[in-house]
């Protein structure tokens, strides 16, 4: 099974509109990653690009759509053509999220939560276990930005992941915005939660803005819109998680309200720039 091996460095989702001023000089990021489901067609302008990028960077292909936390098989044609993308592209990475966002032939657009419990751990395993065996790769599992919490569940998130790489063998992508964004609606610390995560098993992380508004009680909700820059206790948080782990590959991920190239570079060369320290940091010890 090939393993997960991104540049430990900074790295940017890519969009279609940057295109032209990233091949028009090399960039200061490591790799690029794209949603799996925007390039399962056979060809045009999306493969064309993304066969220039390749050519020069390490590639992470992201999944949305395989809702992995499902109750119901996977839907084998769309791994089927996932497998395909991974033949045609190999890349260093393939991802995808704890949650479920598919019920028979309908697909939501939404990745929602589940119940932390046994059945639901022997469930997503078997899962994750047919994904590896279809690709012949690890695959890395996200944790969620949740905005509900489930009266059933009797694991904590971060056991539920730990039992998950010890049972599957998969890796772990670390959403750091997404903790702070949980932990915030939940009303809980995120420090705290970072301290239980198995972040031996983390392979690559996740940085992006958030929206804030309020709930009916006029309580903080913190919304994973990815249509801002990393937000300081983002940053903070992401600081100290890589100066216990030494430098992880970290993706700045930016979505909607998509700013010019410059804007989402100066991003990842902020990420870079701590990921730096990070390395002299780890070369001392």
């Amino acid at each position: 099974m090939i393993s997960s091996s991104l540049p430990r460095g900074p790295g940017v989702g890519f969009k279609p509109e940057h295109f032209a001023a990233i091949a028009a000089a090399p960039q200061p990021v490591g790799f690029f990653e794209v949603h799996a489901e925007n390039y399962m067609g056979a060809g045009g302008p999306p493969h064309a690009q993304l066969g220039r990028l390749r050519a020069d960077y390490a590639l992470s292909i992201h999944g949305v759509g395989l809702s992995i936390g499902s109750m119901q098989p996977l839907d084998r044609e769309h791994l089927s053509r996932l497998r395909a993308l991974c033949e045609r592209y190999q890349p260093e990475s393939f991802s995808e999220h704890l949650a479920w966002s598919s019920h028979d032939s309908v697909f939501l657009n939404d990745l929602l939560p589940l119940p932390y419990t046994p059945a639901t751990l022997h469930h997503v395993a078997g899962h994750i276990d047919l994904v590896q065996e279809t690709l012949g790769r690890q695959m890395l599992l996200e944790n969620p930005a949740t905005y509900l919490t489930f009266a059933q569940s009797t694991l904590e998130e971060t056991d539920f992941l730990a039992e998950l790489v010890r049972r599957t063998g998969c890796g772990l992508l670390l959403d750091i915005n997404n903790v702070f964004v949980a932990a915030t609606n939940h009303h809980l610390d995120a420090r705290a939660y970072l301290a239980r995560f198995p972040l031996t098993a983390v392979r690559e992380i996740h940085l992006s803005g958030h929206s804030e508004t309020v709930d009916d009680q006029g309580a903080p909700l913190l919304i994973d819109s990815h249509d801002t820059p990393v937000k300081d206790p983002v940053w903070a948080l992401y600081e100290e998680v890589i100066a216990r782990t030494g430098p992880i590959a970290t993706l700045i991920e930016w979505d909607n309200d998509v700013p010019e190239w410059p804007v989402l570079r100066a991003e990842a060369e902020a990420a870079g720039a701590l990921l730096a320290h990070a390395a002299r940091h780890e070369q001392a010890a």
